[in-house]
């Protein structure tokens, strides 16, 4: 095994009891696999990437792991007790804090990285690991969560408020990344995406063959949430990170506007300048209910009237969430929510971004007075539960090995 020089931070293989699953299911469901590299950007945290990754180590078993920074102690031991090897960059001191600073080094970290002695390569990626194997001939499969939004169509949602130098700077970076993402997808042999939304942007900004692009949704755990008692309440919920995108500024102008009462669980730098925008409506009933641990989700969205999810994204974990607690959702037609919402089944989708098409919606919602199934919307989040993600990804994997043999790649 070569690396481009990363030290390995974790060194025991997984447990014989998860090996043996995982040589059972390959067995069972087609050829060996060879030697397994796993790419993944950063691991920092446990989030929706994270689980992603999580599920496919279960499905490959003993392989091992490259990444750009690695905080130990925070995932769970499928990922952390693996060869794992991260970059340089992940010994410089207070990087963690930081270390979105270092993105014009990132595709350098990708272009170096030696995957030649692997016959397989699966990569889980929203920023450079599907730039990963440039020069291995193994099959590459990509699970992308979105090309990287920051450098193609919602650079002004990250960078709109920056002026001056530092403007003119992240400009030029921004093209040269854009340059780098758009070469780098000849890496990808097969594509798998988040949503049709990301399938869309993919096809758009890297223009691959559209026959190697598929659709699988990501792992939810749709069972921690079905197992709760749904009871209806008055209020509107809200449960995202506070950050611009999410336009969360207009699920609160628009409740407090048509005096709808709404819960807003999450933090991020938006809290204070919500809590500002609601304060312009002396009579509106908006509570900022910070953080919520995950294991409270479930309680909440079983007790509240409708979920809100005014922005666009990628895919929205969120929603499916509310849909195994009971709770239809009323999103805009637009991303990910295309793929997770179907109308009359677990809410609505409405057409345009502003408050007055969400005041729009609330009032359809509230006057059509239709009336959902919770057993329906369960069935449906089930369609999104962490088995079905085993079984398409597995799926994909097999068509990707079998158009390889096929064409003798």
């Amino acid at each position: 095994m070569r690396s481009e020089g990363p030290k390995p931070v974790v060194g025991t293989m997984p447990s014989t009891s998860m090996t043996t699953r995982a040589e059972t299911d390959r067995e069972a469901e087609g050829p060996s696999l060879g030697r397994v590299a796993l790419v993944h950007d950063w691991l920092n945290g446990y989030r929706g990437g994270e689980k992603v990754l999580e599920s496919i180590a279960e499905l490959v078993g003993p392989a091992d792991l490259y990444t750009l920074f690695h905080v130990k102690g925070v995932l769970p031991a499928i990922i952390e007790d693996r060869p794992l090897y991260a970059s340089w960059m992940n010994a410089i001191p207070g990087v963690q804090g930081r270390y979105r600073w270092l993105l014009p080094l990132f595709p350098s970290w990708a272009d170096r990285l030696d995957l030649r002695d692997y016959d397989l390569i699966l990569s889980t990626s929203h920023c450079v690991a599907k730039g990963a194997g440039a020069r291995s001939k193994a099959l590459h499969l990509c699970y992308c969560h979105t090309p990287m939004r920051y450098v193609w169509d919602r650079f002004e949602d990250y960078f709109g408020h920056w002026t001056g130098l530092r403007r003119r700077i992240v400009e030029h970076q921004a093209e040269r990344l854009r340059g780098w993402d758009r070469a780098s997808a000849s890496r990808v042999d097969h594509w798998i995406a988040n949503s049709s939304f990301v399938r869309q942007r993919i096809l758009d900004f890297y223009e691959v063959d559209p026959d190697r692009v598929a659709v699988v949704a990501p792992p939810v755990d749709v069972q921690r949430f079905a197992g709760v008692e749904t009871t209806s309440g008055s209020r509107y919920l809200v449960v995202s990170a506070l950050v611009p995108y999410k336009r969360i500024d207009v699920a609160v102008e628009a409740c407090a506007r048509s005096g709808r009462p709404l819960d807003v669980a999450g933090s991020g730098p938006e809290f204070g300048p919500l809590e500002d925008l609601a304060r312009r409506w002396p009579k509106s009933d908006i509570r900022f209910l910070g953080f919520v641990p995950d294991a409270e989700l479930p309680r909440l969205m079983a007790t509240h009237r409708a979920f809100l999810f005014p922005g666009v994204e990628d895919f929205g974990i969120t929603v499916v969430e509310a849909t195994a607690a009971g709770l239809p959702t009323i999103a805009q037609r637009a991303g990910g929510a295309l793929d997770s919402v179907k109308p009359g089944v677990n809410g609505l989708l409405y057409e345009g971004e502003s408050v007055e098409a969400l005041i729009a919606a609330l009032d359809e919602f509230e006057g059509s007075g239709a009336s959902y199934s919770v057993d329906a919307m369960r069935e449906w989040a089930d369609g999104f539960s962490r088995e079905a993600f085993a079984r398409r990804y597995r799926n994909e994997l097999r068509r990707a090995m079998e158009r390889q043999q096929s064409r003798g790649e």
